[in-house]
């Protein structure tokens, strides 16, 4: 059997403490801590969206998490995130593995990539998500 990534990157509204689906990851996970990918973040109006761009000079920060059951924990975040077979087709999000670089080193992680054109999307500079 092969063995799944136990580290989760996020970056947006599961920050937010007041989301059933964050709180769920407080439960299930632990905070390993702060950490940023290469790319791009983009306001979708209630929740932002990365496209990872692993050799450019852009990055989105957010939070690394260990995942104490990692098979259930993202089979509960992918509902979320609108990824699967039974969700809308294409995906809105997508999930892949992803490097994310804390202070200290990298740790591989999961990661929830916008799947759609970002065309006429207001691109966030900061690669923080602050609402």
């Amino acid at each position: 059997m092969k063995q799944i990534n136990k580290h989760l990157f996020v970056y947006g509204t599961l920050l937010n403490g007041n989301n059933s689906y964050a709180a769920y990851l407080q439960k299930h996970c632990r905070l390993i801590g702060d950490g940023k990918l290469k790319g791009l973040l983009y306001d979708m109006g209630e929740y932002p969206g990365v496209i990872a761009d692993p050799q450019g000079n852009k990055y989105v920060y957010g939070s690394i998490y260990l995942m104490d059951e990692p098979d259930k924990v993202l089979e509960f975040i992918d509902d979320y995130e609108g990824f699967g077979d039974n969700q809308d087709q294409p995906n809105l999000f997508i999930r892949v593995p992803v490097t994310i670089e804390t202070i200290n080193n990298v740790v591989e992680c999961w990661v929830y990539v916008y799947n759609l054109p970002v065309d006429g999307l207001l691109q966030i500079a900061s690669g923080r998500y602050t609402k």
